[in-house]
């Protein structure tokens, strides 16, 4: 059992809103900075000969380069998402979908690299590619939209008809306990996906190195995710049995699940399973909130 003054000393230290301002600053300038590197590789590789990445397209194009700043963006997403857990469920489920919504953006940068400009565009792969990926961010993020919405209007409500409870915020000082418990766990897994994803490639392939990283530390962050949901699900049940509220938490649940299992795909089938743990997601609040407002009215 974690001591309650240690515990909240860990959470100020990690999760405050002081230094959340501060890891902002800094992943925005590592981000700078990695950006103005990826590009002074890019331009030795074309204007100076310099070029030991000749098996790798990565650093061909200048387009490239915003990939490389997107992961420290990234990073900090990650962040936000284990910061609003304590706060509550549906920020912290929005925080998912913008994640993964990012990480498509991310990828269109690293298709416009490679595009090949041709009126026969659906019979080249990469151009398929960038445009099934263009439409999946336009779709994410109007149902993005949509989500917040009707998370903002199930808060303001559920603000003006309720106090917090003493059971309430015995559940938020729960989850501030799993936010707290989540910050060792996201580094652990950052340095060990990183370590083994630079352990893996061999020395004479640097390419191998610079494959597409959009699978590694989000898989195995997201399967901590639905351990994560899981527990909180768990213990909800001590303080609501509401029919709905049990629905929505199980069907995040699911939305988490379909989010983890778009990593293990690619092409078309990754992005329709993206878009589909973000429709159901949305489907289920949306029903949440109709279920509740009835609940009200009777």
């Amino acid at each position: 059992m974690i001591n309650l003054l240690s515990y909240k000393t860990l959470y100020n230290f990690a999760l405050s809103e002081k230094v959340k301002l501060k890891i902002e600053k800094f992943i925005l300038v590592i981000a700078v900075i990695s950006f103005l590197i990826h590009l002074s590789l890019i331009y030795l590789k074309k204007y100076n000969g310099w070029n030991p990445f000749e098996d790798s397209n990565f650093f061909d194009n200048p387009i490239a380069a915003i990939y490389t700043p997107f992961s420290f963006i990234l990073i900090y997403e990650v962040y936000l998402l284990i910061f609003y857990l304590p706060r509550s469920i549906t920020t912290y489920i929005t925080k998912q979908y913008e994640i993964i919504t990012l990480i498509v953006i991310r990828r269109i940068f690293k298709d416009l690299s490679n595009l090949e400009l041709s009126s026969n565009w659906f019979d080249i792969k990469n151009d398929i590619t960038f445009t099934y990926d263009i439409i999946t961010a336009l779709i994410l993020f109007f149902m993005i939209y949509v989500f917040s919405y009707l998370r903002e209007r199930l808060e303001n409500k559920s603000s003006l008809n309720s106090m917090e409870s003493p059971q309430i915020m015995q559940f938020i000082r729960i989850k501030k306990i799993m936010a707290t418990l989540l910050i060792p766990i996201f580094i652990f897994i950052g340095l060990l996906t990183f370590g083994r994803w630079i352990m893996d490639a061999a020395p004479e392939n640097l390419s191998a190195v610079l494959k597409d990283v959009n699978s590694l530390f989000f898989d195995e962050f997201f399967a901590v995710l639905i351990i994560v949901d899981v527990l909180l699900l768990l213990v909800s049940f001590f303080y609501t049995d509401q029919f709905h509220k049990v629905i929505r938490n199980s069907g995040f649940i699911i939305s988490t699940i379909l989010i983890r299992m778009s990593f293990s795909v690619d092409g078309v089938l990754n992005n329709i399973l993206i878009f589909a743990s973000v429709a159901f997601g949305l489907g289920i609040l949306w029903i949440h909130n109709k279920f509740a407002k009835n609940l009200r009215l009777e």
